[in-house]
């Protein structure tokens, strides 16, 4: 796990030097324990190391093949190195590595390679003979990779931060996707909040040769999903899915530093550690965030996993006064503003200080094994179509009516619904991760026209019709993949883990298991009780009272904190805000008032979106 950069086409080796230095100098806390820069007519590459396999010096990038014609940088891992190795018996390997099977892969099988790669990763490749640069990212968007391209010099990065740090390009939002922003806390890719600054899509490679870039995809959910379910009764594919998530697991426990797991007490990352203790002899080290307030507190789950399986099990108490001192680290850490970064950077930051270096979380498990609440709507919707036989208008005043008696956000979110064309998934979806709502959106960025929505343009391409028939359930679990986890989720996990030098590995996005699972027919995955399927997988592994407990989530009180503790730095920032271009400012203090006074229509949400934002903009002195 580390942090790569580089430049392509500036043509000058000196200045390039220059700005690749201070780029990997901006990415340093990705990787502490080394960093090199190769730099040669017009290329340049930079890498920061944190040493998980090979501590050795052999483990030094940027790495060159043993017939120095491929300079590579490489960030993540690829668990499946050893076998790819065995393939490959031509190539004298001087390091016992997975970044130099990666170049004996590429040597061998060229941009094919990628499907041979079981592991999360972002790399370029740079070929000294051909003079053409290949960068490519994993298939589900674990590692990230920015880049921007301008007058046909190519600048890419782990982090937003590196690019701009080059001092190549100008610090200006990208007022384009700030609609997105409020409506989804995220932009999703390849844009981002700075204009000309892009994130390469999972699934995706990249080349440049001569100055022509070519961007193609490799592997979608889409098209890559398994058959292998069909015609098994649902014993079998109970047995499937445990092998497969047992060797997920087991292929990320191979590591050369201490490890250990999150564990919040809920189905998937006591699923976890459990099959970690069956595979392992030795304990689990697990971590687990506590509070004082009960109703946000998972202690007593937690535990009782970490009992059953002995695990070396750490709580950590968080008051609202240690948040607060954590928070304008945390907030710092933030390379792309989201809602909820803060959350994975304390219990990062905590196990890293535990003396871990690489931790598994599960991260991915209700995206693949239908475990939100749209999943079960979802199919309620498909079983009311009749309901978009009546009138649109009449849904609409029906909906309104409601709303305005009610006058909540799930009474809003109902009219929005009643009014849609339709109740297809690609109508409805896109409500289930609003988190703002349009009126709101409008409101604040003193918009009249609303866009075309972001989700639902992701949605119409990752679920277009190919012919081939997808079950309702997995759609549904290919729009939680390409939006929110992927924009959200998988980025925060990354930003802030490597924030702190601590490696995130998520066995439930292990390629093979999410091809299996979205295979499976709705019948077999229908969540009677929380992820049944998964549940019904691994058998006796779980204590009951885990699986059959409320579904809390990994959550901070923020709404009580935002009204307390958290009050004088939100203002502060939300009054900064408000006197930015593009933001309605009266409007902004107005509901930032509401929210103070108990107005339930106004959500912490919204309000902590406006402090990320400012807060981010000032210390990336990012101009509108």
């Amino acid at each position: 796990m580390c942090g790569i950069s580089g430049i392509y086409g500036l043509g000058d080796a000196k200045k390039a030097s220059v700005h690749l230095t201070e780029m990997n100098n901006a990415i340093s806390h990705r990787g502490p324990d080394d960093d090199g820069l190769f730099v040669q007519d017009e290329i340049a590459l930079g890498h920061r190391r944190l040493a998980i396999l090979d501590l050795s010096p052999a483990g030094h990038q940027p790495m060159f093949d043993q017939y120095d014609s491929l300079c590579i940088v490489f960030n993540g891992e690829i668990y499946n190195f050893n076998e790819i190795k065995k393939e490959i018996p031509e190539y004298t390997f001087k390091s016992q590595n997975d970044t130099e099977v990666i170049l004996a892969a590429y040597l061998k099988w060229g941009k094919a390679c990628l499907h041979k790669f079981n592991g999360m990763f972002a790399f370029a490749i740079w070929n000294k003979n051909t003079k053409e640069l290949f960068i490519a990212r994993d298939r589900l968007g674990i590692k990230p990779l920015y880049y921007t391209l301008k007058n046909k010099v190519l600048l890419f990065s782990s982090e937003v931060r590196g690019i701009l740090a080059s001092g190549l390009i100008e610090r200006k939002i990208n007022k384009s996707v700030l609609q997105e922003f409020f409506s989804y806390q995220t932009v999703h890719a390849p844009n981002t909040l700075i204009k000309d600054v892009f994130m390469l899509l999972p699934g995706h490679h990249l080349s440049i040769k001569d100055g022509k870039v070519d961007i193609q995809r490799w592997w979608s959910p889409r098209e890559n999903y398994s058959h292998a379910s069909e015609g098994k009764s649902y014993d079998e594919v109970c047995k499937d899915v445990h092998s497969l998530l047992y060797n997920a697991v087991e292929r990320r426990l191979i590591s050369d530093v201490p490890f250990g797991a999150f564990l919040s007490g809920g189905i998937d990352s006591s699923a976890v550690v459990g099959l970690m203790s069956q595979i392992q002899s030795q304990k689990v080290k697990t971590f687990t965030i506590i509070f004082d307030e009960e109703e946000f507190s998972e202690a007593k789950f937690a535990r009782m996993v970490a009992n059953k399986f002995n695990t070396d099990h750490h709580e950590f108490r968080l008051t609202p006064e240690d948040f607060l001192r954590e928070l304008p680290e945390a907030l710092a850490s933030l390379d792309h503003p989201s809602g909820d970064g803060p959350n994975s950077y304390t219990v990062s930051k905590i196990t890293r200080e535990s003396g871990i270096t690489m931790a598994l979380s599960g991260l991915g498990g209700d995206e693949i094994f239908a475990g939100y609440p749209v999943f079960n709507r979802s199919l309620q919707l498909a079983e009311k179509a009749w309901l978009y036989k009546v009138p649109q208008s009449l849904r609409k005043l029906a909906g309104s009516t409601y709303s305005s008696l009610k006058k909540d956000t799930s009474s809003a979110k109902m009219a929005q619904v009643l009014g849609l064309e339709d109740g297809s998934l690609l109508n409805t979806f896109p409500l289930s991760r609003q988190v703002g709502l349009p009126s709101y959106v409008k409101s604040i960025l003193g918009i009249k026209t609303w866009q075309a929505d972001a989700m639902q343009e992701v949605m119409k391409i990752e679920l277009a019709n190919n012919g081939k028939p997808l079950p309702l359930l997995s759609q549904v679990s290919i729009a939680e993949i390409t939006g929110y986890m992927q924009n959200v989720l998988l980025r925060d996990t990354d930003q802030m883990s490597m924030a702190v030098a601590l490696e995130v590995r998520v066995p439930f996005l292990d390629y093979q298991l999410v091809e299996y699972v979205l295979g499976i027919h709705d019948e077999y995955k229908k969540p009677i009780i929380p992820k049944k399927l998964l549940v019904d997988s691994l058998g006796d592994l779980l204590p009951h009272e885990v699986v059959h407990r409320p579904k809390m989530g990994f959550v901070f009180p923020w709404e009580v904190w935002l009204k307390k503790e958290l009050k004088p730095m939100c203002d502060q920032h939300i009054r900064s805000l408000a006197k930015r271009d593009f933001i309605n400012g009266e409007y902004l203090i107005k509901t930032w008032e509401r929210f103070q006074s108990g107005d339930k229509q106004v959500r912490w949400l919204d309000m902590w979106l406006c402090t990320v934002l400012e807060n981010w903009m000032e210390k990336n002195q990012i101009n509108s």
